[in-house]
C-alpha cells in the first residue's frame, strides 16, 4: 500500500512534479472554489486582459459549490462536482499558473495535455460524502463574485483533505490505467 503524502498549498512546481497517479494525498492551506459560471468568468478576464479576483499562481481551484453554514460551523457540506464542465476554461487557467485542481470524474485528452505541459496536478475528491469532507474545511470567506451564492469564489482553509492523484505531471491518467 502507498503512503500517504501531507501536501501544503500553494503548490510548487518540484511538489507536484513527484506526486503520481493514485498516489493518496492529504492537502492543507487555502484552496478556492470556482464552478462554471466563475469559471468563465475567470477566462474571458484572462483572455481580455483583465485583472482577475485572486491570484492563479501555483494555487489550487477545488470544484464545489458548498452549501449555507448552520449556525456555529465554518461551512455547510462541500463535495466535488463533475470536472469535466470545467474543461474549456481549464487549459487557459493553467497556462497563467494554476498548479491544481480538485473534482471527480475523468478529463478531457486536452486538459491531461495542459497538466503535463504546465507541470500541474488533477486530484479527486470522494464523492457522496460532502458532510465528511466539511469537517476538514477550517476556514471558509467569499472573495470574488457573491451574486453567485453558493457558486461565488470562495476561499477555504483546508486542514488533512483527503484526495487522490487522477492526472498526474507526467501526463499519466487514473481512468485510463485502470481500463
Amino acid at each position: 500500500m502507498k503512503k500517504i503524502i501531507q501536501l501544503r498549498t500553494p503548490l510548487s512546481k518540484e511538489a507536484v512534479s513527484v506526486l503520481r497517479v493514485g498516489d493518496r494525498v492529504l492537502l492543507s492551506g487555502d484552496v478556492y472554489t470556482a464552478r462554471d459560471v466563475a469559471h468563465k468568468r475567470l477566462f474571458e478576464a484572462l483572455k481580455k486582459g483583465g485583472p482577475l479576483p485572486i491570484s492563479l499562481e501555483n494555487q489550487v481551484i477545488f470544484y464545489a459549490a458548498p452549501t449555507p453554514a448552520k449556525p456555529g460551523e465554518k461551512i455547510g457540506s462541500v463535495g466535488p462536482t463533475t470536472s469535466s464542465r470545467m474543461d474549456r476554461y481549464t487549459p487557459l487557467l493553467l497556462q497563467h499558473g494554476l498548479r491544481g485542481m480538485i473534482g471527480k470524474g475523468r478529463r478531457s485528452a486536452e486538459v491531461a495535455e495542459a497538466i503535463r505541459r504546465f507541470s500541474a496536478v488533477y486530484f479527486g475528491a470522494p464523492g457522496g460524502v460532502a458532510a465528511l469532507l466539511s469537517k476538514c474545511v477550517a476556514e471558509a470567506a467569499v472573495i470574488a463574485w457573491p451574486e453567485l451564492g453558493p457558486e461565488a469564489v470562495m476561499r477555504l482553509t483546508l486542514e488533512n483533505f483527503p484526495l487522490i492523484v487522477l492526472n498526474d505531471s507526467e501526463g499519466r491518467d487514473f481512468f485510463a490505467e485502470q481500463r
